[in-house]
């Protein structure tokens, strides 16, 4: 398992022009899809519009840094769930479903390139981001550290295991779709925690949800209606069936 910090200064965009047309289309977003999708947190709202989206993804990407829909950033091997970026609105009001406090420690499962990271580190005190997969992971210790942010722990290391030498945590946000070994995260929740994800339920369909964790005990409710591709590590154990 492999942690690293970001510390650097933000870096200048390439010209005023371009990073004004930017600033344009993520106020865009912010107005026509994030708002309209029930996101009311003014300090979420705030986030968005500070981040720069555009910086977190591949150049074949860029274009597409304020559309409404998931991006694949990157295919998967033979039997395995290309990653994906959650469409802005879904991750938005999924992380307003997680009620993050400035005081707060959290945990990005699955942080891709970076940018629900990138969120939270401006909404919660202590963030660490844990990827599995090492191609995103050098691509969100570029991001991260040209946008400067500081104090940001990546941690290159199986998704469901989660971070047990950095738990437990206030939040733990899942950055894709799951449907099962959710155990060893929802250990690393202090009490008073709260983990979100997307999940497919065993009828197929897929909801936004909310772990609590309350004296000990956990509570589960569904935040809205949402579907994201289930991560490799998050999945059923195959069932066999015998003939």
């Amino acid at each position: 398992m492999r942690t690293e910090s970001i510390d650097s200064s933000i870096s200048d965009p390439s010209s005023e022009a371009s990073a004004d047309a930017w600033a344009v289309s993520r106020r865009t977003m912010v107005d026509r899809q994030i708002k309209t999708f029930d996101v009311t947190d003014s300090a979420l709202l705030a986030r968005i519009l500070e981040v720069p989206r555009e910086l977190f993804l591949p150049a074949e990407l860029k274009p597409l840094a304020y559309s409404d829909s998931s991006l694949q950033l990157k295919p998967g091997a033979p039997g395995q769930t290309p990653r994906t970026l959650l469409a802005p609105l879904i991750l938005a009001r999924l992380i307003q479903g997680a009620r993050v406090m400035d005081n707060d420690k959290a945990l990005v499962v699955a942080a891709g390139v970076g940018y629900s990271t990138a969120l939270l580190a401006g909404l919660a005190a202590d963030v660490v981001a844990l990827e599995a997969e090492p191609s995103l992971f050098e691509q969100a210790r570029a991001s991260l550290d040209a946008f400067g942010l500081k104090g940001v722990r990546l941690i290159l290391g199986p998704l469901a295991a989660g971070a047990a030498s950095e738990a437990p945590f206030d939040v733990i946000l899942v950055d894709g779709g799951v449907a099962a070994n959710l155990d060893p995260l929802l250990a690393q929740l202090k009490n008073g925690g709260r983990l979100v994800a997307i999940q497919r339920l065993p009828d197929g369909t897929g909801k936004a949800v909310r772990y609590d964790k309350v004296d000990g005990a956990l509570g589960y409710r569904i935040l809205f209606d949402a579907a994201a591709p289930v991560l490799d590590p998050f999945k059923p154990a195959a069932a066999f069936t015998f003939s």
